[in-house]
Formats: structure tokens, sequence, C-alpha cells
């Protein structure tokens, strides 16, 4: 009885150090694993409607987010959906210590102002986002005659292709590096460019490219000033162009 008593206190002894053992492998694993695969550089690529540190707060979260091993399996074959002016963001493990992020942001040609919310829409006119806050470098549209706004549906306009006029536009704005406030459409739809109090005066969709270039080396002498700038007439024949002060 005592010899059995022995073996089976001997067998406990055992099976503690092991267990004892396999504890502390883990917690070394797990330690050399959270410094090993602690994440110090992120590199953020295709982001404009925000900041590098938002992306990051949208990807790293929870409390292994700073874990690029975490990361590679939270994010295989998934992107991150679901954050507003963003199609996805994949996220690509570097090294150990080393992660990238890209971000796909929507086609973004402008906004309406609808019931005290700004509403996003595409260049096919697809009412893409609604926030309360303006997002920098997407223009206001005005002079847009519609009704009723659906999300994620497109805005009930009777001509459609007054989106790709606005998306060209932004195109060619962001091009030549200048920043609008509104884009302003009259009922005929000559269009007009508000930069601050400067209305200019864009007219039809003729010459739009050389008007907008032009537009970026006037647009310094006009600054502080409160005025129209007429380039509805503007061409390669015929380059005149007016300012009237208000």
């Amino acid at each position: 009885m005592g010899k059995e008593t022995g073996k089976k206190d001997h067998k406990k002894i055992i099976l503690v150090l092991i267990l004892v053992i396999l504890i502390a492998g883990l917690g070394c694993a797990g330690i050399f694993i959270q410094a090993y695969f602690k994440v110090k550089n992120v590199y953020v690529e295709g982001n404009v409607h925000y900041t590098s540190d938002e992306i990051m707060e949208y990807v790293m979260t929870g409390p292994l987010g700073h874990n690029s091993l975490y990361l590679s399996l939270k994010y295989k074959n998934k992107g991150v959906e679901g954050v507003p002016f963003v199609e996805t963001m994949d996220v690509s493990i570097l090294s150990a210590d080393t992660i990238r992020i890209s971000v796909y942001e929507k086609s973004l040609a402008g906004y309406v102002q609808y019931l005290d919310n700004y509403m996003y829409f595409d260049k096919d006119g697809v009412i893409v986002e609604s926030s309360k806050v303006k997002t920098a470098g997407i223009p206001q549209v005005t002079g847009l005659q519609f009704n009723h706004v659906v999300l994620y549906q497109p805005l009930p306009v009777d001509d459609t292709d007054i989106f790709q006029r606005i998306l060209v536009t932004t195109q060619l704005l962001n091009k030549y590096e200048l920043t609008a406030d509104k884009i302003y459409f009259k009922s005929d739809y000559e269009m007009s460019i508000y930069f601050g109090d400067v209305r200019v005066i864009i007219g039809t969709d003729s010459n739009v490219d050389e008007k907008i270039m032009l537009l970026q080396s006037i647009l310094g002498d006009l600054e502080g000033q409160n005025g129209t700038l007429d380039l509805s007439e503007y061409s390669e024949d015929a380059t005149n162009v007016t300012f009237e002060p208000n």
C-alpha cells in the first residue's frame, strides 16, 4: 500500500512539473512573440481623407493590435471594411516589426447639402456617404435640382451627364493643385467655381482644361480680393479674361 501511494505521489509530482514547464514555456513563447513581432514601423499609403494615425487606429485595434503576427492572421485574405469614404484597406506584413496599410478610398466627385447632412456622391452621382463633417478637398456642388436624396442611390437630376463634368472638373483642380470651395451650376448648366470670395465663371465644358490651367497662374494675384473672374469666353484664339471686383 505504501509503495503504491508513493508511486502515485511520484507521478503527480512529475505531472505537476511537466505542467509547470509547459506553462513556463508558453509564457516564454508569449513574451518572445510579443517582443519579436511588436510593430515598430507602419507605412500607410493611399489615404487622403484620413491621417495615417487615424488609419492605424482603424486597423490596429484590440490588445494585440500592435502585434504583426496577430495582424497577419486577422487580416489574412480579408481587408478592413466599414470605414466611411474607404472601399477597403489591405494589411501587408513586410517583416516581424513592419507592416504596410494600403488604403483604397471611394472615388468622390463632390457633395450636396441636404437636411443638415453632407451627402457625398461618386462619378455616377450615386450617394456613397452621408456625414455631418465636411471633408477637405471635396467641393460642394450647388444649383442642382432634386427633391430627395437616398443613400447608395443616384441623385435624381434631369441631366445625369452633369456628374461626369463634375468629376472631370475636380480631377483637373487636383491636377493643378487648386482647392475649390464650391461648384455652382446655373439652370442652363453653365458652371462657376468659387475660391473664397472669388467667383470664376467657367461657362460650358469647352476648353475646361485650358481654363483651369490658366486659373492656376491667376488665382495667386487675386488672393484677398472679392469679385468675379470671367473665363467663359477663353480659348486658344480668344484669350480675353476679365475680373470685376464686387
